[in-house]
């Protein structure tokens, strides 16, 4: 059936005319469609691909988790090394019950716990679109994990404390926009999977969903409305920072940066729309500060004005679309300051969309600063602006250790 859509698809590019379809081929075609967009919400190519690889949903990108490194593997149809040789039961027993074809434990790299709440017809159209893709012969050593870790027999107490296999069931109760927001968010967006807190052995915190946590050397901020840090943010905000990377407060980079450019970017406007309608009705709790050393906050807010004022302007507010609002920048109010401590040390290049293509950037300071001056200037910007925990001179001495550890 499916080589009957190709050679459909090819007749109507060849000769330029009506063309008869098989009713089949239609419905194919629509489940491509359909595996396409899902497979944009699941933002499968971010892990899939290599960047700046020509070869897409080969797999081989290293993904860095707390306990060592995995591998995306080859989901491409190719027989030997990708999944062309895997019956559908195969496939969907590996996207939403973490199961290999062998009947091997997948670990939670893999976010199976999110996928689990699509239908097996989502995953069947993700299947139909990949079966579009190129198959590309590579093959990949997922697991470079270290003993015991990399046993994956280990998986049965995680999963048996932290899989609990559901689909999504609307809430008669909400409207449809959260109702689509909420299966997109918990399901193929997989949201929590940088958003939640974890537990010492990886598992999300369900009472904590959504309220940040750090990982890859980035701080996932609380996404939360309520009191969290987008306590201020509209639905518009939310709506814009998810279709373009920017909006009047914030700027997308880092990790996010690629969400927004492989993913929601890509999404239709109402998808998007009822992101932010979930978001804004899931409440968070208020940012905790404690009064920081005055000589430092002095210290800080001569340096911003030196360094970042000309940008930020001095009252932190930046320009709407363009330079962040640090009042409302979600990294800035959050307990965790790794993001703000790795921006001041290394800068940031924030994401370039279509609708916002210019994509501007923040120059590091960490060659011109020392670890008392990053401190200062990371405290005031967190206490004047944000209402954050103060930073030591040892967090900037061992974000500024840790930066020069990494390869990314």
């Amino acid at each position: 059936m499916r080589s009957g859509l190709v050679i459909a698809i090819a007749m109507i590019m060849l000769c330029g005319s009506a063309v008869v379809v098989d009713a089949a081929d239609v419905q194919d075609f629509a489940a491509v469609e359909r595996g396409h967009y899902l497979a944009d919400a699941a933002d499968c190519g971010s892990c899939h691909t290599v960047p700046g690889s020509n070869h897409p949903f080969s797999g081989g990108r290293p993904i860095e988790t707390p306990f060592g490194i995995l591998v995306a593997p080859n989901i491409t149809s190719d027989r030997e090394t990708g999944i062309g040789d895997w019956t559908d039961d195969e496939f969907d027993a590996a996207v939403r019950g973490g199961r290999s074809r062998n009947g091997a434990r997948l670990y939670p790299a893999m976010p199976f716990p999110y996928y689990s709440r699509m239908s097996r017809q989502d995953v069947m159209d993700i299947r139909a679109y990949l079966d579009t893709i190129q198959p590309v012969r590579h093959a990949v050593q997922v697991n470079r994990l270290p003993f015991p870790l990399n046993l994956r027999i280990s998986m049965i107490a995680w999963d048996a404390l932290y899989f609990k296999p559901e689909e999504f069931h609307p809430d008669t109760s909400k409207s449809n926009d959260w109702n689509r927001g909420a299966y997109l968010t918990l399901g193929p967006g997989h949201c929590g999977a940088c958003h939640t807190p974890k537990t010492f052995l990886g598992g999300d915190k369900p009472s904590d969903a959504l309220r940040g946590y750090t990982l890859q050397g980035w701080t996932a901020p609380g996404i939360t409305s309520g009191k969290g840090p987008l306590a201020d943010w509209s639905i518009a905000d939310i709506e814009v920072y998810l279709r373009t990377g920017h909006n009047r407060y914030a700027a997308a980079a880092g990790l996010m940066s690629e969400v927004v450019k492989l993913s929601t970017s890509k999404m239709t406007n109402d998808d998007v729309k009822a992101i932010a309608t979930y978001l804004k009705d899931t409440s968070g709790p208020a940012a905790q500060s404690s009064a920081p050393d005055k000589n430092v906050v002095s210290a800080g807010a001569a340096i911003y004005q030196d360094l970042c004022a000309a940008c930020h302007r001095r009252d932190g507010k930046g320009v709407p679309g363009l330079f962040p609002d640090l009042a409302e920048t979600a990294t800035v109010k959050t307990r965790d300051p790794t993001t703000v401590l790795r921006v001041i040390l290394q800068g940031a290049q924030s994401v370039s969309t279509g609708p916002e293509p210019t994509g501007p950037a923040m120059p590091g300071f960490g060659w011109q600063l020392n670890d008392a001056q990053i401190a200062a200037v990371a405290t005031y910007v967190r206490d004047h602006f944000g209402k954050a925990p103060p930073v030591s001179e040892s967090d900037a001495r061992k974000a500024r250790s840790d930066e020069a550890a990494r390869t990314d």
